[in-house]
């Protein structure tokens, strides 16, 4: 098997793993409600959320479909600072529920600007919502959460926060922002297998969404319709679909042991992984794209050397000794690579492993 260093999934550690290996489980009934009642506590805890909590089959971008069509009407503006892939993609779910986004472009690689995001609140009528990424894993930028979430809430926004690769691996404190939508995912920082999207609502995020006339963007994904069945179906099948209990039994797996941990040993584990692997990788001539407070500790985005293709060192690393990174996406392809440092990536062992495999590719190349 080969060990992961991409942006997510992640390797998972042993006693997620055996839960997966297990029998299947039926998705109603007392012991799958304890269960699923028990995983939206401890994500809570996580993520610093004392509201609803829905775990959602599907990826990441399935929960920030749910809360775009689920808050807006049908041409409504949606405010979306664009600075890497993954904001860019925010802007094409917005508009597949005929949303209008209103787009301010960043440079990539460059962390969202909230002065810049006031000025164009200030400037353009009848935004209704902020909808941004707070770590754009194109380019490991972690944007400021506090500042931009002040910002919206100055002019009486509401937000969406995309925090798939950030929840669980730095804080995001929804109660104290007053974060209205944030949508995380099981498979990054949480550290279980993918399957799940989280999505945290609040109580002013649902007066909002009950306000004004019907949504029409589907039914799987409209908030209401799982905020209907955790009312009127709580005792036995507080969701409207069948769920992968699997992965749900592996994410109440995690987020013990995550508990056990604690919550600060967790976020320092990705730092100190982090750092490590930056130290490594700046003492054998490779640069960090991102530096200082911005630099997101969940991934690093690293400049390749002129002296050989990134995706050279990629192939060698992934067929020749077994480990996998992620290259560069969009305008960034073949000019950077991405380590991803989660799960069993944040361990000693592996950090070992991967500068060491590193430092053999430049010696076969004559540069170390």
């Amino acid at each position: 098997m080969k060990k992961m260093f991409i942006v997510g999934p992640v390797d998972v550690f042993d006693d997620v793993l055996a839960v997966m290996g297990e029998q299947v489980i039926a998705h109603y009934g007392d012991d799958f409600v304890r269960l699923y009642r028990e995983t939206q506590d401890l994500t809570r805890m996580v993520l610093g959320a004392s509201g609803d909590v829905f775990l959602m089959a599907g990826p990441g971008t399935a929960g920030l479909d749910a809360c775009l069509g689920s808050l807006l009407q049908t041409g409504e503006k949606v405010l979306i600072p664009v600075s890497g892939f993954f904001s860019d993609r925010l802007v094409a779910v917005a508009k597949g529920s005929g949303l209008e986004p209103v787009v301010e472009e960043f440079e990539w690689g460059a962390p969202v600007e909230p002065e810049r995001l006031r000025r164009r609140l200030a400037s353009e009528k009848g935004v209704a919502a902020l909808a941004f990424v707070h770590h754009e894993t194109s380019t490991g930028v972690l944007n400021p959460l506090d500042e931009i979430v002040g910002v919206a809430h100055e002019f009486g926004v509401p937000v969406i926060v995309d925090a798939v690769a950030s929840a669980g691996g730095v804080p995001v404190d929804v109660d104290r922002l007053g974060i209205e939508f944030l949508v995380t995912v099981a498979n990054k920082a949480l550290e279980a297998p993918p399957g799940l999207s989280i999505v945290s609502v609040n109580k002013r995020a649902w007066e909002l969404m009950d306000k004004g006339g019907p949504r029409n963007h589907g039914w799987y994904l409209d908030l209401r319709t799982w905020r209907d069945y955790a009312t009127r179906w709580a005792d036995w099948h507080p969701f409207p679909v069948t769920l992968p209990t699997s992965v749900v039994r592996a994410l109440h797996t995690s987020l013990l042991r995550i508990q056990r941990e604690g919550l600060d040993h967790h976020f320092a584990r990705f730092a100190r992984a982090a750092e490590q692997v930056r130290q490594g990788l700046r003492a054998m001539g490779f640069s960090m794209m991102v530096e200082g407070r911005y630099a997101c500790p969940v991934v690093s985005a690293v400049w390749a050397r002129p002296e050989f293709p990134v995706a050279e060192m990629a192939a060698y690393l992934e067929h020749e000794r077994g480990l996998m990174i992620a290259g560069g996406i969009g305008p960034l392809k073949g000019k950077i690579f991405r380590i991803g440092h989660m799960g069993k990536a944040t361990t000693q062992e592996y950090i070992d492993e991967l500068l060491a495999a590193v430092r053999d590719f430049l010696r076969m190349k004559g540069l170390a």
